[in-house]
């Protein structure tokens, strides 16, 4: 079994995308095909004509919800930064935060947008560990409304240092996005637009949708050297049951399953048999997929290329065959392909 160390690659900084294309479409996309040695390079808006009339492609509708939280210790004005993760039953907020010294519980928080005006105050409840917090905020509202109010959209750190512009607001959220509860956007999804998804649909391939919502995970880093003892974060995911048999009877015509992005892969291989029938199903997943993983929910991946020694690229290569995406990812760097959430993306067959 490969250890983390062999999901190393050098990136030059400036194919990391700081901003995604003026019209998604323009997209590259690097198609693999499997049963091939050729690399072809194509664009999104040509995505159509890889696929066949009775494919269903399966993108993810959850939306990002402005979960990085900036503001100040109310009491000393000290920095704070936060990222909202989700709210329990009582309706208090789980919460990541840091900040210089100790914040004890009973603290208030002082929240600001981003333009740097006070909002409202968060009371820090209880330490839950791991610079994880128990908050409540003291305002009214439910709480997709206070975190507009003083929310920010949560940019990766390899994007502006993890600062949003206004544009990021439309530009870091898929066409799809319905369902509120990600802290990361499904990349994959980011290229769609209404003319991409006609030409789909024109081409007979239909379009299906399942949700999960990306959490804290995607922003820590794989720290042990061996695969099998990383514990991935639960995320909430769910497979209706209309989409679970639409899928099925994809299958039984003979269509093939394509996963956009890796959340959409998780969630698919998740709820999906022995035998690749996949049953309604949510709640939440920790599926980590990495070799020696037998597929058995999708049968294409549409996906954008990853960081270093992360578990998405770690999945990827676990389907896409090491090697073969390994070719891939050089092939890439040559050929100046931009990296990352807001650049090209790949298609494997």
């Amino acid at each position: 079994m490969p250890d983390l160390e062999s999901y190393d690659y050098e990136l030059p900084k400036e194919l990391i995308a700081q901003h995604p294309l003026p019209n998604r479409i323009d997209a590259r996309l690097l198609v693999v095909d499997r049963q091939s040695p050729e690399i072809e390079h194509s664009h999104v808006r040509s995505l159509a004509t890889h696929f066949k009339s009775g494919d269903c492609l399966v993108i993810n509708d959850t939306r990002v919800t402005p979960a990085r939280l900036v503001g100040y210790r109310t009491l000393t004005r000290g920095r704070w930064e936060g990222l909202f993760l989700n709210q329990d039953a009582q309706g208090h907020w789980r919460l990541l935060g840091k900040t210089r010294g100790k914040i004890a519980p009973g603290e208030t928080v002082t929240l600001r947008n981003e333009d740097g005006v006070d909002q409202f105050q968060l009371r820090m409840l209880a330490s839950l560990g791991n610079g994880h917090w128990a908050a409540t905020p003291l305002a009214k509202g439910d709480t997709q409304e206070l975190l507009a109010k003083a929310g920010r959209v949560p940019l990766p750190h390899y994007i502006r240092g993890g600062e949003m512009e206004t544009a990021d607001r439309n530009a870091y959220q898929t066409m799809f996005a319905d369902k509120p509860g990600a802290v990361a956007a499904p990349t994959a999804g980011l290229h769609f637009t209404p003319a991409v998804v006609q030409a789909l649909e024109q081409a007979g391939v239909k379009v299906e949708r399942i949700t999960l919502h990306v959490g804290e995970g995607t922003f820590r880093p794989v720290k042990v050297a061996r695969l099998e003892d990383h514990q991935m974060h639960a995320e909430w995911a769910e497979l209706s049951p209309q989409t679970a048999d639409a899928l099925n009877a994809c299958r039984r015509a003979g269509g093939r399953i394509i996963a956009v992005g890796t959340t959409s892969a998780r969630t698919l291989e998740t709820a999906a048999d022995a035998e690749g029938n996949f049953v309604a199903w949510s709640g939440e997943t920790d599926l980590f997929i990495y070799p020696p993983y037998s597929f058995r929910g999708i049968d294409a991946l549409m996906t954008n290329f990853h960081l270093p020694k992360s578990t998405l690229l770690v999945l990827v290569r676990t389907f896409g065959g090491d090697q073969r995406i390994q070719q891939a990812y050089a092939a890439a760097i040559e050929e100046r392909y931009r990296f990352y959430s807001y650049g090209d993306a790949m298609l494997i067959l």
